[in-house]
């Protein structure tokens, strides 16, 4: 990918405890473009949320970026003074959260919560962040914008609340925007509206978008390419469509044989065996290995990165199937 607006290589995010070190995020690499979607998917605790805080440099103490790089248009974040920080966040760089509760603060009107966002980055005037405010509402699909201007998120339905969280994230124009699971709590119909917005205003403003997920029916439709996390580390990756149709890592099988959808009518679901290693005490060489079916003694050794092509994965024995 020639000039990717974000290129992670090898992150390495892990927090202090007095029973050891958890190893959040442990060599993790990716990139994405201008105008692409990545989904970054896998098992809650997989450190996928993890990873978006980092980039952020959201990561509460005693976590902390011990290794690698997150280059963010060529410049390197990682170690970058807060003063620094702080105009880039939410201005060239912004998040959608899960909850549109953390972002919008329930005794102030969305309108005052929008001309603050702007104000705070841009030396504009009131009227002009009140107009633009305006125009991100309707950009969103919310009617009426100059009237909910001066509204209240209780006044909104979970829905529209996303879509101001998703409004307030967009009002710079921002070049890259990390969104974490921002529509697990939607209804579906709401939740398939939103989807398209939000992949309609990436192509159309030319924002690279990492989207948080576990939801794999989601992130087909909505990502370029996918990033399988597992145990802190990115397992597959590639194209949407390959990924999805022919899976490599028996990770990847195993969470696409556990989605309903994908299951012959009246078939049981098969669900992967056991639970997802704690952080504290991640087996050594391969951490899917104590749950693969396709695990020998070699998988006790740490698994090198295949690469071919645009697919890459972590596993010394890769399947390569077709999902139905």
């Amino acid at each position: 990918m020639s000039n990717p607006t974000l290129v992670v290589e090898n992150l390495q995010t892990h927090f202090p405890t007095e029973k050891g070190i958890v190893k959040a995020v442990d060599g993790v690499s990716f990139e994405v473009g201008r105008g692409e979607v990545l989904g970054l998917v896998g098992e809650s605790g997989s450190g996928k949320s993890i990873t978006g805080f980092s980039i952020l440099g959201l990561v509460d103490p005693p976590g902390k970026v011990v290794g690698g790089r997150i280059l963010f248009q060529g410049r390197d974040l990682v170690g970058l003074p807060p003063h620094e920080m702080r105009k880039l966040r939410g201005h060239k760089i912004a998040m959608i959260f899960q909850d549109p509760m953390m972002t919008l603060n329930p005794v102030l009107s969305i309108g005052t919560q929008m001309v603050e966002t702007v104000l705070a980055h841009e030396n504009v005037s009131v009227k002009e962040a009140r107009a633009r405010a305006r125009d991100t509402l309707g950009m969103v699909g919310i009617p009426s914008p100059e009237e909910r201007l001066s509204a209240y998120p209780h006044q909104f339905s979970g829905g529209m609340r996303q879509r101001v969280a998703i409004a307030i994230a967009l009002l710079h124009r921002p070049d890259l925007i990390i969104a974490d699971e921002p529509t697990t709590a939607l209804d579906v119909t709401i939740q398939s509206q939103i989807l398209a917005q939000i992949q309609a205003l990436s192509r159309d403003l030319g924002m690279a978008l990492v989207w948080i997920s576990h939801d794999l029916g989601v992130v087909a439709g909505l990502a370029h390419r996918i990033a399988v996390m597992y145990a802190g580390r990115v397992v597959e990756s590639g194209p949407t469509d390959h990924v999805l149709d022919y899976p490599v890592h028996p990770y990847t099988i195993g969470l696409l044989q556990s989605v309903a959808a994908n299951a012959p009518r009246g078939a049981p679901l098969r669900a992967i065996p056991g639970m997802a290693p704690s952080p504290l005490n991640r087996p050594s060489g391969c951490a899917f290995r104590t749950r693969c079916s396709f695990a020998t003694p070699i998988c006790e050794n740490e698994p090198p990165l295949d690469d071919a092509g645009s697919m890459a994965w972590r596993c010394f024995h890769p399947q390569a199937r077709r999902v139905a």
